[in-house]
């Protein structure tokens, strides 16, 4: 349809000039003495029209041929930089197909080219690291650098990732304090800094980051409890033996935080054997009326000394409400041993393994009955114990 639409157009003007020239009885007098020239003036109008398109033609030939050269070395520029392209794209895939080989020399021919330097740079330093070559992989980080006006924080971010896959984590942590210098706080990079602060085990900076990631969403609170929990039982061993220092620790806790009974375990046992009971005492009493945990029940008896009378009147109170905890029935047993009430201790102890024959509550009980003077019945169990 457009192209019937010129062709009527053009039709239509040709015979709007052919009218037009018909009523036009015009000429023209060129005068060149001693010569004279009469012309039609449509005659005049149609050779001046005619010379003017010849010098258009002829002063544009002599323009292309003087472009010439630059024409050709633009060209070959754009042809140069278009293969660039195509190997740095050809170096990305490469990279994604795992063919790390192919994808280093792509990405060495892109970087060569000029194309995307600091970029083509990284990609084979990426894929050098991938190759286990780490001569080359310093050779291209060290390319990278010079571009760092383009390309600065990748190259860091790339620095980071590579040297904490190679466990060289003091420098990947100098990598990730100038990201954190130049205001790249993003999740990525807080990312890579908790998996980092993991590895150096400092886990104080790790609690903290754990907690940001969360509040950004960048982690779920399915996520983060497990990694919060391991991070507060690594900073209360690092207290180990500063009974006071866990104490603190332990009341800075967030109340959420402190309800797991893995973690009130934890710190229950360090306490104890930092020497500071009470404080054990403490911590499975309220653990263990926020939530009911066997393992949590067994260690309110491995504190020696206190007040074990009250210590039993509460362990009685909770079994009223958990009768057949065999973990508790023991914990029992040894808190009145501790306290001397033999026959009671003797009864919790015999009710704990009919629930569930362990070890310790054997031994437990073997050891009483050698206090009560009854070696065969102690033997009995010593047995037992050592047949579990």
């Amino acid at each position: 349809m457009r192209l019937l639409l010129w062709l009527l157009t053009l039709a239509a003007l040709a015979v709007g000039l052919a009218l037009a020239a018909r009523y036009n009885d015009g000429y023209a007098l060129l005068v060149l003495p001693p010569w004279r020239a009469e012309l039609s003036l449509n005659l005049l109008i149609l050779m001046e029209l005619a010379a003017f398109l010849l010098l258009y033609l002829v002063l544009r030939a002599v323009a292309n041929t003087l472009a010439l050269p630059q024409t050709v070395r633009a060209y070959r520029a754009r042809r140069r930089r278009e293969q660039a392209e195509r190997a740095l794209a050809d170096a990305l895939r490469y990279q994604f197909e795992g063919r790390y080989g192919h994808a280093l020399k792509s990405a060495a021919n892109a970087h060569d080219a000029g194309y995307a330097p600091g970029l083509s740079a990284l990609v084979a330093a990426r894929c050098a690291h991938a190759l286990h070559e780490e001569e080359r992989e310093a050779e291209w980080l060290a390319r990278a650098a010079q571009y760092d006006t383009e390309s600065r924080n990748a190259r860091l971010m790339t620095e980071a990732e590579l040297f904490l896959d190679a466990r060289r984590h003091q420098e990947a942590q100098a990598a990730l304090a100038q990201l954190a210098a130049g205001g790249m706080r993003h999740i990525a990079a807080l990312r890579l800094e908790l998996r980092n602060r993991r590895a150096l085990g400092d886990w104080r900076e790790a609690l903290r980051l754990i907690r940001l990631l969360e509040k950004t969403r960048a982690l779920s609170t399915e996520q983060a409890t497990p990694l919060k929990l391991r991070a507060h039982r690594e900073n209360l061993r690092a207290l180990a033996m500063d009974a006071a220092a866990m104490n603190n620790y332990w009341r800075g806790i967030p109340a959420p935080e402190r309800s797991s009974p893995s973690l009130s375990l934890e710190a229950a046992r360090l306490l104890i054997a930092a020497g500071d009971c009470l404080a054990a005492q403490r911590i499975v009493e309220e653990g263990l009326d926020e939530e009911w945990d066997s393992d949590l029940a067994a260690v309110y008896a491995e504190c020696q000394g206190g007040d074990i009378l009250g210590r039993i009147a509460r362990a009685e109170a909770w079994l009223k409400r958990q009768p057949r905890d065999a973990q508790l029935l023991l914990a029992l047993g040894r808190l009145c041993r501790q306290q001397r009430l033999w026959g009671k201790a003797q009864s919790y102890l015999e009710a704990s393994l009919s629930l569930q024959p362990t070890r310790l509550a054997h031994v437990d009980l073997a050891q009483l009955l050698d206090q009560l003077g009854r070696p065969a019945d102690a033997e009995r169990h010593y047995r037992a114990a050592a047949t579990l």
